[in-house]
């Protein structure tokens, strides 16, 4: 296809007209340019008809799932390889390893097809994929090698195996969050350096306020003699891991000295923490906003790509046929409905002209990423099968009860009531009957909503509060049955169904979740954040794995386990002479070990919480050498400094977004389009009719006039916008940015949006008013 090659590897295509190009290339191009925008990919690709097919199969869910798996192969081979936690022949894993690397070469060869080989060679990610593969293959063979003449060596490369899982193009999510430390670090790297130089200046000020004091530890150690050895406990300090032991013998000998220790953990806890998550927030969200900046100007670059690809001259103006842009959806969503597509072209073919033009035509992406779901009205069984009973004064009284604010008041107050009941002595015969009056309440309240409710919609896929309130009320109907007939038993001694039992029976209590609105709205709100905060999931097991591998290697074997009830010597150090008299000898800390993946992980996640980090430090340096504790150090630094700050600092953002955050213009449109066609159902509506869930049940014609009443459109679909669709940080910003952007601007080049800068976004010279 001829092209003018661009320096990303894009080829634009040349000013030809439409018509002499082939109709099926043009469609799966323009198809491949409207999936990248939809999913936000930032992939260049070749434009020939075979770079396009198989650009399309890199996409299809299917290579992407059986990537994921063999990287989850790949990462759960450490489970099986020594020191292991389920032990296997090392020629068993290294096949499975050499099996993944091939499917990890593979999959690089497949997209080196589709992608221009300047661009391919210049992209960081490919490269790491590369050298990763190679050195795996290279120290597999060394250590095979070793290990058939019984030498034994160290498996380096284990710690690089989260490089697939982070170089993939799929994961560009965790790849964003790296790239969020690493333009964090210059700026965070003073703040560093200056809180070190801090710790150092009041380590020199301990050495000689204490160190000719002869003063001693609890232990009986010297206290703060060496210079080293009271850097690392100020570091400690700062977490507040050590406190207020560290400080007690010097106030012990003087209540003076405490103002030392005081004056330490004000500048240094208080000050300098507070200001790296400042860094560290301000520099995440500047970054943030660039790199969607780059997303939304890509997205619209690519939207044009396809109008031009597919455009033809009606009158003045360029225009996709209603045919072509059937076609063209079709492409893109396979598996989308016929009366789903009518209602989008209604939307984009708003007069019904025959054509979409470029404005409604780059809203494309968006309409498909809108979630909407058809309802097919049913009324309530009851109203069919005895409509003169279900319609009469007394049952119309029970559903405007039931329906009734007051109704719900009722419920809060019997749950509340009946917290202080569970909280009572369950023996008593009184507190064991009127356990089966608020069973027997709750059950009222379940049959009275069934019956005032379509049963269909209260059950139905969406509706996830319902569902909760019936799984509590079986747990509390199985709770008092199973314990009714475990005090009824003469002899029983399952401590573990009890357990289970009481647990139920107190998470009745969770109903409240469901009767308070504001707990709704933040419980919906964590959950809508949910998918997203596995983006930082992923990054943390990212470090997790690579300082677990890097800790079995260092210290497994050094601490061993054993069981509580054996109080042998070895059992007393944790199998390791060096502990004796330690504090981690002495507060068992021995199932705290590097001897597999699960334990090492559980370690780790110790170390993140902070407490009592010191002494898991100090116990592994004793077995091995003081440089260790350099280890447990940039742990906290990488993991406790750097990554739990970004991650608060996108909880924050992510939260306060969803908490607040309303319909697009594009969900406006779409609900509006379905108001007029007269095909829309509201949400309140939807607890009296049936919600499929399913775009494809049936299709409608939207053949109805806009005064036809709801008897009569019932025969047909209606549809909605999902009331909690799934919304991100991302998704916001990127929604402001393209708000900035006026329909007829073609925009920056494509080689000017790859080099957007953070500093563009924000003015040279700030001021009151343009920072607001």
């Amino acid at each position: 296809m001829p092209g003018v090659q661009l320096s990303s590897g894009v080829q634009r295509l040349s000013p030809e007209p439409p018509e002499e190009l082939p109709t099926r290339e043009n469609l799966l191009l323009a198809a491949a340019y409207v999936s990248d925008a939809q999913y936000n990919r930032n992939v260049p690709f070749q434009t020939s008809p075979q770079a396009i097919r198989l650009y399309c199969l890199y996409n299809h869910w299917t290579t992407r799932v059986a990537t994921y798996f063999f990287i989850c192969v790949d990462l759960s081979l450490a489970l099986f390889e020594e020191p292991a936690l389920f032990p296997l022949p090392f020629v068993a894993t290294a096949l499975v390893e050499v099996l993944c690397l091939a499917v990890f070469s593979a999959r690089l060869v497949h997209f080196a097809k589709v992608t221009p080989q300047m661009v391919f060679w210049k992209d960081t990610k490919n490269i790491c994929i590369v050298v990763t593969i190679m050195v795996t293959l290279i120290d597999l063979i060394i250590y095979g090698s070793l290990e058939a003449v019984r030498i034994h060596s160290v498996r380096w490369t284990r710690a690089l195996r989260p490089v697939f899982l982070i170089n993939f193009p799929e994961s560009r999510q965790i790849r964003r969050a790296f790239r969020s430390i690493r333009n964090t670090l210059p700026d965070i790297l003073y703040v560093f350096l200056l809180f070190l130089f801090s710790v150092l200046m009041f380590s020199l000020m301990a050495l000689k306020l204490f160190g000719d004091r002869r003063l001693k530890t609890v232990e009986g150690a010297p206290y703060f003699t060496n210079l080293l050895e009271i850097a690392f406990e100020l570091y400690v300090l700062v977490t507040t891991a050590n406190n207020p032991d560290i400080m007690m013998p010097a106030y012990n000998f003087s209540w003076w000295y405490s103002l030392y220790f005081i004056t330490y953990i004000i500048i240094n806890t208080y000050i300098f923490m507070s200001v790296f998550l400042a860094v560290v927030y301000n520099n995440y969200r500047k970054h943030l906003k660039n790199e969607i900046r780059t997303l939304a100007h890509l997205k619209r670059y690519k939207m044009i790509e396809a109008f031009d690809i597919l455009k033809v001259k009606v009158g003045t103006a360029f225009v996709v046929k209603e045919a072509m842009w059937r076609q063209l959806a079709k492409a893109v969503a396979p598996d989308i409905s016929s009366s789903h597509l009518e209602l989008l072209l209604r939307i984009s073919d708003d007069r019904q002209q025959g054509f979409v033009d470029k404005m409604n035509f780059l809203r494309l992406a968006d309409l498909l990423n809108i979630q909407v779901v058809t309802v097919n009205l049913r009324r309530h069984p009851l109203g069919a099968w005895m409509p003169q009973v279900y319609q009469s004064s007394p049952s119309l009284w029970v559903q405007r009860v039931v329906r009734h604010r007051a109704f719900v008041w009722v419920y809060d107050i019997i749950i509340l009531i009946n917290a202080v009941f569970i909280a009572l002595d369950e023996k008593h015969p009184f507190i064991s009957y009127a356990e089966w009056l608020f069973l027997a309440l709750y059950i009222i309240e379940i049959l009275l909503k069934l019956y005032t409710y379509e049963p269909g919609a209260y059950f139905g896929r969406k509706q996830f509060w319902n569902w909760f309130d019936m799984l509590i009320i079986i747990a509390a109907l199985v709770a008092t049955m199973a314990n009714a007939t475990i005090q009824s038993a003469k002899k029983y001694n399952s401590r573990q169904i009890l357990d289970i039992v009481l647990i139920l029976r107190i998470l009745r209590l969770l109903r409240v979740i469901i009767s308070i609105e504001r707990f709704r709205v933040i419980v919906t709100t964590l959950i809508n954040i949910g998918p997203t905060m596995l983006t930082f999931g992923g990054l943390v097991f990212v470090v997790y794995y690579a300082f677990a591998v890097i800790g079995m290697e260092l210290f497994h074997g050094k601490v061993q386990f054993f069981d509580p009830n054996i109080t042998s010597p070895d059992a007393l150090v944790c199998g390791n002479p060096a502990l004796k008299g330690s504090a981690f000898a002495r507060d068992r800390y021995c199932k705290n070990n590097f001897n597999d993946l699960a334990s090492s992980f559980i370690v780790l996640m110790e170390l993140t919480v902070v407490n009592q980090w010191h002494v898991l430090a100090g116990g592994f340096a004793l077995v091995t050498h003081q440089v260790a504790k350099l280890y447990f150090i940039l742990f906290h630094i990488v993991v406790v400094i750097l990554i739990v700050n970004i991650f608060i600092a996108f909880i924050l953002e992510a939260f306060f977004v969803a908490y607040s955050l309303g319909k697009s213009e594009i969900e406006t449109a779409i609900e509006k389009k379905i108001q007029e066609l007269g095909v829309g159902i509201q949400e309140e509506d939807m607890q009296d009719w049936k919600l499929t869930g399913d775009t494809g049940a049936r299709d409608s014609s939207f053949g109805g006039n806009d005064g036809d009443n709801r008897a009569e459109a019932s025969k047909g679909l209606y549809f909605r916008i999902a009331s909690k669709k799934y919304r991100t940080v991302d998704a916001l910003l990127q929604r402001m940015f393209e708000s900035e952007i006026t329909p007829n601007d073609e925009g920056p080049s494509l080689e000017e949006i790859l080099n957007f800068s953070p500093s563009d976004i924000y003015p040279k010279n700030p001021s009151f008013e343009n920072s607001a």
